[in-house]
């Protein structure tokens, strides 16, 4: 029997096993709550799949997305960062992860919950299920993105406009945007960490 995906996968397998395991799972943990949200402010006027293809790149020119390290960067590092092919090389994309990085730590000092408790509750702390019939009817904003989007830029982030955070949302699991004829499809199970 054949498996059903949602229709955006291409058949390479990095992207198959992506969506398989990873895309639309919740997510709590702060730290990779941050990396997720990093890259996809990266991805931004770039296909996901780029993005995807050179993670392991970002992981490693980034400290492994670790903000204690990423707070520490100075103009020699940005300029390091913008020589490695590895990542995506914009000056102002690479400077927001580092800013980002600071705001990351301002909210782990202010939200009782963390960083992730801050984040999921812009769903209330429970994963959005939509029952979207093709693509073509999935936003690519959401009244949860746009607060999500105006709070974290209230703080000082950046690439978080709600085109991006609606994306991170279906990343990690706040919302569950998988065909209904997806095989991942939201079924009652535990949260990840």
């Amino acid at each position: 029997m054949e498996i059903k995906r949602c229709d955006w996968v291409n058949s390479d397998p990095v992207y198959i096993a992506y969506h398989d395991e990873e895309w639309g799972k919740p997510l709590v943990d702060d730290l990779k709550l941050f990396e997720l949200l990093m890259l996809e402010g990266m991805q931004a006027g770039l296909s996901w799949y780029t993005v995807l293809k050179k993670r392991e790149g970002f992981r490693e020119a980034f400290d492994g997305f670790d903000p204690e390290k990423i707070v520490l960067y100075g103009e020699d590092k940005v300029e390091e960062l913008m020589q490695n092919v590895g990542i995506v090389r914009n000056r102002l994309k690479i400077k927001g992860v580092i800013t980002n990085a600071q705001v990351y730590q301002q909210i782990c000092r202010e939200e009782e919950d963390g960083f992730a408790g801050y984040l999921w509750s812009f769903v209330g702390g429970t994963p959005v299920v939509n029952h979207w019939k093709n693509r073509a009817e999935v936003p690519a904003t959401t009244p949860q993105s746009d607060l999500m989007s105006k709070a974290l830029k209230r703080k000082g982030m950046k690439f978080v406009g709600s085109t991006i955070c609606y994306a991170f949302m279906q990343a990690s699991g706040m919302v569950d945007d998988h065909a209904l004829d997806c095989f991942c499809r939201s079924t009652p199970s535990a949260v990840e960490s």
